[in-house]
């Protein structure tokens, strides 16, 4: 059985270079504390060769030429150890969250999958760069001696079983984490190294260090066995960024939103998941001045003003962040925060990646990620209002509708059902060869906007009509159906409702009204010929005292 330990040296730095990358050339000092007591805390090697110490005054800090400086960011640190968590997930189910810069994994049973230890300790490697830390990777037969070699070694290393003992032996006494009395007293007595800790009599060192001192000898020597605390896989995944300076304009912002998402569609990918949806938020900074009156007028005074959110619902499943980042572009361009952006906040909601497969005869289609593009470029130029599918609304009002969310249909499976042998067989829909009457429908083509006509009665029942320049009589009616509703509204309704079966005798006729009929001319007797044209739906409409075409049934 062998163990991989994965350990990010100078933690919380990484977890500054994960979101601003362009600082990893130059040198960081990391501060920390409340002011006026500000000192450092960490720096990269860059700032230490640079002469930064540690416990320095920021205001010292700030007289060296070339060091960048920044504060601690508990959620940066946050995101980092998440994302150090996806890497460990996404190789082994068997993981111990050991802290915040440190996690081990078990690799039973992983080599047939990744190759040798070695193999799987270089991949580690290379998939913590993808999230933005650089790592040290460590495999070894036993937990601990996994843990102090890759808080001690650089790099990839792989500690063959049975040389635990001379392979940590050249380590430095404090990667075994003694405690400060421990490590001044060893220092005192010159052991400076694991090996030269190991060597020490057990009996004797006992008598002075208590049992700490028996847990470092046990250490030193690779001996120390124990299990794996597992830890509890968990799906969040959560960006934020700081920004040191409020930014009022988008472009930049989409910078760093493209930066935030790369960073969560990597630790994304790491879990095999992809995200249905993206929560963003800005918290803002000073209100502009146009935009902060209309908020105070519209909104309730326990409103958070400084708090502007946007949501991305995303008809697939989907992990590109180029993709995503023009999707949110586009809405923050339709809809900009009204104040300046001094954090940003990016969530997803994870689900399990699409996975489609097109039949050899089923036509084409769009790819979703791309048509949900075309439909919000669409929406930004006519409104998200007019954009989507069309949903009927639970009421008696004519013609009544709503835009949904368009949604690409799901590939799905014919239903199945079980034969006397066992086997599945799939529900094949009525053949062709069967009787017109169970095939046919009947089809309703609505005309947006609603078609003025005029209309002649004859006993009550339309005789002849007219509309959009054709002339006809009516051979058949149905009706009328009263429909009203909606009486406490000021756009209630109130119809006489007709089905009428016509007969078109001139398309091209010229109409002659009067007071109350009308008749048509046309130069051409010959084409006074009737011919059947369909049949529609025509209403009355009582409030406007006129009548309209509804529409026509095909």
């Amino acid at each position: 059985m062998a163990f991989a330990s994965i350990y990010v040296p100078q933690f919380m730095v990484q977890a500054v270079l994960r979101t601003e990358p362009q600082l990893r050339a130059g040198a960081l000092a990391l501060v920390d504390g409340t002011p006026p007591l500000v000192r450092v805390i960490d720096a990269n090697d860059s700032a230490w060769r640079a002469g930064i110490q540690m416990g320095m005054a920021k205001s010292q800090v700030a007289q060296f030429l070339g060091v960048e400086i920044r504060n601690r960011s508990q959620s940066k640190e946050a995101a980092a150890h998440a994302a150090l968590l996806d890497l460990g997930w996404s190789v082994s189910p068997r993981m111990e969250n050991t802290a915040a810069d440190t996690i081990v994994l078990d690799l039973a049973g992983l080599n047939s999958l990744f190759g040798s230890d070695e193999e799987i300790a270089g991949d580690l490697s290379r998939r913590a760069l993808s999230l933005g830390l650089a790592t040290n990777v460590a495999a070894a037969a036993n937990i601990e001696v996994a843990i102090h070699a890759a808080r001690g070694f650089t790099g990839v290393t792989v500690i063959p079983d049975g040389e635990e003992s001379r392979r940590i032996g050249v380590l430095p006494v404090h990667v075994l984490f003694p405690s400060e009395e421990s490590l001044a007293t060893l220092d005192r007595w010159g052991i400076k190294t694991c090996g030269d800790l190991a060597a020490l009599p057990l009996l004797e060192l006992s008598e002075r260090l208590g049992q700490e001192g028996v847990r470092l000898h046990e250490l030193a020597r690779g001996a120390s066995v124990r299990s794996l605390v597992l830890a509890e896989p968990s799906l969040s995944f959560r960006e934020e960024l700081e920004l040191d300076t409020a930014e009022e304009e988008l472009e930049p912002v989409s910078f760093l939103l493209g930066r935030l998402l790369d960073q969560l569609c990597a630790r994304l990918q790491a879990r095999a998941q992809a995200a249905t949806a993206i929560h963003l938020r800005f918290d803002l900074g000073d209100l502009f001045e146009k935009d902060a009156e209309i908020i105070k007028r519209n909104s309730p005074p326990d409103d958070n003003q400084k708090i502007y959110r946007k949501g991305l619902t995303l008809p697939v499943a989907m992990r590109d962040s180029k993709m995503l980042l023009k999707l949110l572009r586009l809405q923050l361009q339709s809809d900009p925060p009204p104040g300046s952006i001094v954090k940003i906040i990016l969530v997803a909601e994870p689900s399990r990646r699409r996975a489609a497969q097109s039949g050899l005869f089923v036509p084409s289609s769009p790819d979703p990620e791309k048509l949900e593009l075309t439909v919000a470029r669409l929406a930004k130029l006519v409104g998200s209002a007019n954009v989507g599918s069309p949903e009927l609304v639970d009421t008696h009002r004519p013609g009544e509708f709503r835009m949904s969310r368009f949604r690409p249909p799901a590939n799905e499976e014919p239903p199945r059902r079980k034969s006397k042998n066992g086997t599945e067989l799939a529900i094949v829909e009525p053949a062709a060869n069967e009787p017109p009457s169970r095939r046919s429908s009947v089809g309703f083509r609505m005309f947006r906007p609603r078609l003025p006509a005029t209309i002649e009665l004859h006993d009550g029942v339309p005789s002849r009509f007219f509309f959009r320049g054709v002339y006809g009589s009516v051979i058949a009616a149905s009706g009328p159906w009263r429909t009203s509703g909606d009486w406490w509204r000021e756009d209630f309704w109130l119809q006489d409702e007709w089905d009428i079966e016509v007969w078109v005798n001139s398309p091209s006729a010229r109409i002659i009204h009067t007071r109350n009929s009308f008749s048509a001319l046309d130069s051409n007797p010959q084409q006074q010929t009737a011919a059947p044209s369909g049949t529609y739906c025509i209403y009355f409409d009582v409030t406007a005292q006129s009548w309209f075409v509804r529409g026509m049934y095909d």
